[in-house]
């Protein structure tokens, strides 16, 4: 038996789990003390990022990453061996802290890129790969070995929890994985999940105990922008051979990675990925956690936690509630609470925390695709963080949405993207759906909520004119403008598998350009 399968078996022994349960039960208290003596309380509002890419080879096709590219500052591994994601440390957002997320993310891109080129391979920022490695996606997707009992997917990176968290869900699903998408009945592994890549705001909030009604608040906002947003209309190309491409172009959603990423992991009727439902409390939010269903029952003392593996990384507030960051690591819900993190930096790049600095909340907004560009993607999450605080500061009665409305509003911009039919309660307490006034109350909202944060006037026009100007662009968002491209190709006679790889090198090489998607269709 080797080391990683070992670590497997131990995190599915009943002893183990067991044990685990009650440290995280244990420490679940510790960390609602902490919250209630306000150790997780912080000076400033401050903002982090995450984006998630992929690499391909010479002709456009999926490979892996190479080595060296996780040796740049800021980027680190993922599920699949083809992923990277380059991260920011968190900034206060007053000042020239959104500046800073821009040229740190950046910076960590252009030093993944160099590695990449030295295998002759590009980073791709994208919401799903299309063009698939040469062996084809289902070969890709569901290569693997059966070690010590263990299967082991080939191309997934060899940590004991994605490998612990996998073989909890294929027993579930009995082996097969059912996705249930135009060119994607079912899956042999979570390696599914590796189609998709996103982008997650964080919001850091001073005062811990308000973090329910900024959980709650970020729920309602989730259809509206993600309207914006969508980025993943389509499969790998070759899933699409001797299919009807007018029937895929009606059942496909505008945003494919949502139901792709909740059905790799919602297997027999547990439903691990949803929307949140409303806490009341934090001492709620903590128990939610707790009582989640556990997939990978991992104790600290082993050394099977990896910080790549969805964990909270090395700072020291997480170090003391290991389990409880384990636990919280696959509490997937679109938008989650995380409790500790990094010291953020303040206006003069200084970490500007108080005393007890080794300790904070924020929120991960976690619907949004992997946008073309860094500009848009640090666009997005100003607009993610100004539009929630913009809401909580004015009190702003779409607060009360009811919450199925905002779940149903939240899966109608999944299937429909920028033409969703989207719920929402204007600043007189009217309901509106149109996305047009919709949009404009977003954008208001969000540079309110900038400004009581403490940024200014410019930086905020800066951080949200490119995605503003989506709504009066040919396309609202890059979902739209590649289900059009596809259907010009369609309707000049190519086959559906050569228009998506057609749409996807077009696609590559604007947003190669670095210009913010709404400048795409401009002369």
């Amino acid at each position: 038996m080797n080391e990683l399968t070992e670590a497997v078996r131990r995190a599915a022994a009943a002893e183990t789990r067991e044990e685990f349960q009650r440290r995280v039960e244990a420490q679940a208290e510790d960390v609602l003390e902490d919250v209630r003596s306000g150790r997780l309380d912080n000076r400033n509002f401050s903002v982090g990022l995450e984006l998630e890419a992929y690499a391909v080879d010479a002709d456009g096709r999926l490979a892996p990453v190479p080595e060296a590219a996780f040796d740049a500052p800021n980027c680190s591994r993922e599920l699949g061996v083809h992923n990277v994601e380059a991260h920011t440390h968190p900034d206060a957002a007053a000042g020239t802290g959104f500046r800073r997320q821009a040229t740190t993310l950046e910076t960590a891109l252009d030093d993944a890129r160099a590695a990449l080129r030295e295998a002759d391979r590009e980073l791709v920022l994208d919401g799903m790969w299309t063009v698939p490695p040469a062996e084809g996606t289902e070969a890709y997707l569901d290569a693997g070995t059966e070690t010590d009992g263990v299967f082991l997917a080939e191309n997934m990176r060899p940590i004991a929890r994605y490998v612990a968290i996998d073989e909890a869900v294929r027993a579930r699903a009995g082996g097969r994985i059912p996705i249930g998408l135009p060119g994607l009945a079912d899956a042999r592994s979570i390696l599914v999940e590796s189609l998709t890549t996103s982008i997650q705001p964080h919001l850091q909030i001073p005062t811990a105990a308000d973090l329910p009604r900024y959980l709650n608040v970020a729920t309602r906002t989730m259809g509206p922008v993600l309207s914006l947003a969508t980025n993943s209309p389509f499969l790998p190309a070759d899933r699409y051979e001797g299919l009807d491409p007018e029937a895929v172009l009606a059942e496909t959603p505008h945003e494919c990675r949502v139901p792709v990423f909740e059905r790799s992991v919602n297997v027999a009727g547990v439903e691990k990925c949803r929307v949140p439902e409303d806490y009341g409390g934090v001492a709620d939010v903590i128990d939610r956690i707790v009582e989640d269903e556990t997939l990978a029952p991992v104790l600290s003392e082993t050394g099977d936690a990896d910080a790549d593996a969805d964990a909270d990384g090395d700072d020291s507030y997480a170090s003391s509630v290991p389990e409880f960051v384990t636990k919280r690591g696959t509490f997937w819900r679109w938008v989650r609470p995380v409790f500790g993190g990094d010291v953020p930096r303040g206006d003069g790049g200084d970490a500007t925390a108080p005393e007890n600095d080794d300790a904070s909340v924020r929120i991960e907004y976690r619907p949004l695709p992997t946008q073309p560009t860094v500009r848009d993607a640090v666009g997005l999450q100003a607009l993610v963080v100004g539009l929630v605080h913009g809401i909580v500061v004015a009190d702003h009665p779409v607060e009360h949405l009811p919450w199925a409305d905002a779940r149903d509003s939240f899966y109608a911009a999944v299937a429909d993207g920028p033409d969703a039919d989207l719920e929402w309660v204007g600043s007189h307490g009217d309901r509106m759906d149109a996305a047009p006034v919709v949009r404009d109350e977003l954008f208001s909202l969000a540079r309110h909520g900038l400004r009581e944060m403490g940024v200014e006037d410019e930086t905020a026009e800066w951080l949200l004119s490119p995605i503003e100007a989506r709504q009066s662009a040919t396309h609202t968002s890059p979902s739209a403008w590649k289900r059009a491209r596809v259907r010009e190709r369609l309707d000049a006679g190519e086959s559906l598998p050569d228009a998506v790889r057609a749409m996807q090198r077009e696609y590559v090489e604007q947003a190669a350009t670095g210009r913010a998607f709404a400048t795409w269709d401009r002369a």
